[in-house]
């Protein structure tokens, strides 16, 4: 592992091997086409370059020189900031705060029932699936109003959904028929070449990227 200070020197993500949130800042950063070196982490053994950049240890964590960020939506945002091409977010204020309200329900509903899934005992994990399941299918009619979720265009959104919805068949999520606008939508973002490109080993086995 390098030294702090040569990671400092460039862009630096600390990324858990298989996480929906990490994954997000993945996919945002292979939609801007930036190049950065990942650093994978074991949670449970961190390095001591993340120890020494982020003592709460939370990840994912980016370096970017002397700057140091964690938090997934600062980290979204500062990469759609700083890198502005192709932009991630729409202009106007109004679309921009719809967007920030979904990303933030995401984060507290449904990446805490797809982190439950799996973690406690059986009837704890089934319960948090049944949740997950109904998080998702309440939101069908979003998936029918535009060719991305709530936007014309691929947004920080999308990159926080994408991963999310990658992993359900892993979870033991079959969305019901009557969701296929959700998977038709799933698929679209998973034929991207960025999408591919922003998979670490451990997450290909969760479906088969589509040709």
């Amino acid at each position: 592992m390098a030294s702090s200070s040569r990671l400092r020197n460039a862009l630096t993500l600390f990324s858990a091997r298989d996480c929906a949130t990490c994954h997000r800042i993945r996919l945002v950063l292979a939609a801007k086409g930036v190049s950065y070196e990942l650093v994978p982490v074991d949670p449970q053994h961190p390095p001591e370059d993340l120890l020494d950049l982020n003592p709460t240890l939370s990840l994912p964590t980016l370096a970017d020189r002397d700057l140091v960020l964690y938090s997934a939506s600062v980290l979204s945002e500062y990469i759609d900031e700083r890198y502005p091409h192709p932009p991630l977010m729409p202009i106007d204020p109004l679309s921009r705060a719809r967007l920030r309200l979904a990303m933030l329900r995401l984060e507290q509903e449904w990446v805490p029932e797809l982190e439950a899934i799996g973690t406690g005992s059986k009837a704890e994990s089934e319960a948090a699936r049944k949740r997950m399941r109904e998080l998702v299918q309440a939101s069908l009619p979003l998936f029918k109003a535009s060719r991305f979720f709530l936007n014309t265009e691929l947004s920080l959104a999308d990159c926080a959904l994408a991963p999310i919805l990658w992993r359900l068949p892993a979870a033991g999520i079959d969305l019901a028929r009557d969701a296929k606008p959700i998977e038709d939508y799933a698929q679209r973002i998973f034929r991207s070449p960025i999408f591919g490109r922003s998979l670490m080993a451990e997450e290909r086995h969760y479906r088969d990227l589509p040709a």
